[in-house]
């Protein structure tokens, strides 16, 4: 005797069951598998219960990825197609009192059919474009036209007054290691006691005044003071390098939201070229917009932007 569920999960097992209804309308006990390999693991009122069924509802709340495998021996399987079953009797039932005939029903369950029916075309089309070749394709596009542009790694110690960072200057003249000097002396809470490493960045997203006083400076070098909104800084390069491209696993997760972006709004907007789309609000009607999905800008290499303490000004 199976356990007694809750009230409130039984709910959600109701909603559900109504769009689980429209696609069992119509079936009878010699249905075709509707996936390749696919097997009957229950029937319900001579209604089967695919495992491909049980799969799906299992992605449809989450508990699996899209691309996971569920054993059909696994407690997860057996939880969700006890679950399923329940979908099943609580559409039968429903139809068995004529819940589905009224204008109301007919109504959402068209509007379910609807949405199921462009999600699947959606699917076929992003699977189309998001393939293997196409993310390659774009990967090497992006590289392609991608500049080398060069990084600075730059250490920093911030000085409350000129004359301090003048003094800093002085004991760095004399010898003083950098990041011993930043760790005593810098007020840059957020970097003193790394030595003052801002870490890698391109100079065209450093401020201003700090990027022309490190053009054409070689590892090693100091240069300052500099003035800032919160002190006068002193900076030092640490070493220089080209800056390192993503990696085609790196890019990888942009590139497909990119493609499936664009697949979707072409799609949008040559059914939207074809139909005749008007709407009425408040009496008026217009035009509606010609695609509505926001297309994503092309993947493109990310810069690590470096905080320096005190926008230079």
């Amino acid at each position: 005797m199976r356990a007694r569920r809750p009230l409130h999960s039984l709910f959600l097992v109701a909603v559900a069951g109504l769009a689980l209804g429209v696609a069992a309308c119509g079936r009878g006990g010699d249905e075709a598998a509707p996936e390749k390999n696919d097997r009957v693991v229950a029937r319900v009122n001579d209604r089967a219960v695919w495992a491909s069924d049980v799969r799906r509802e299992a992605v449809a709340q989450g508990l699996i990825g899209e691309d996971d495998p569920l054993d059909a021996s696994s407690e997860l399987f057996r939880r969700v197609m006890d679950e399923v079953v329940d979908q099943k009797l609580l559409a039968a039932e429903a139809e068995r009192r004529g819940l589905d005939s009224s204008p109301a029903a007919q109504r959402r369950l068209q509007a379910v059919r609807e949405r199921i029916l462009g999600d699947m075309l959606v699917e076929k089309v992003v699977s189309g474009a998001v393939s293997e070749q196409a993310v390659e394709r774009l990967y090497a596009e992006q590289q392609r036209l991608a500049r080398a542009t060069e990084e600075v790694r730059v250490r920093l110690i911030l000085a409350p007054t000129k004359e301090q960072a003048d003094a800093v200057l002085g004991v760095l003249g004399q010898g003083a290691a950098f990041e011993a000097v930043a760790a005593q002396r810098s007020i840059d809470d957020a970097t003193r006691y790394s030595g003052g490493d801002l870490g890698y960045s391109t100079l065209d997203v450093l401020p201003g005044p700090y990027a022309a006083a490190l053009q054409g400076q070689t590892p090693g070098a100091v240069v300052g003071p500099i003035q800032t909104e919160t002190g006068w800084a002193v900076l030092k390069v640490e070493d220089r390098r080209v800056e390192t491209p993503p990696t085609l696993e790196q890019a990888r997760p942009q590139i497909v939201r990119y493609l499936t972006y664009e697949g979707v709004r072409q799609l949008l907007e040559q059914l939207r070229g074809q139909a005749e789309v008007e709407i009425s609000l408040d009496g008026a009607k217009t035009a509606p917009p010609s695609a509505p999905v926001e297309s994503a800008a092309p993947p493109a290499a990310q810069k690590t932007s470096a905080s320096p303490a005190g926008n230079a000004s």
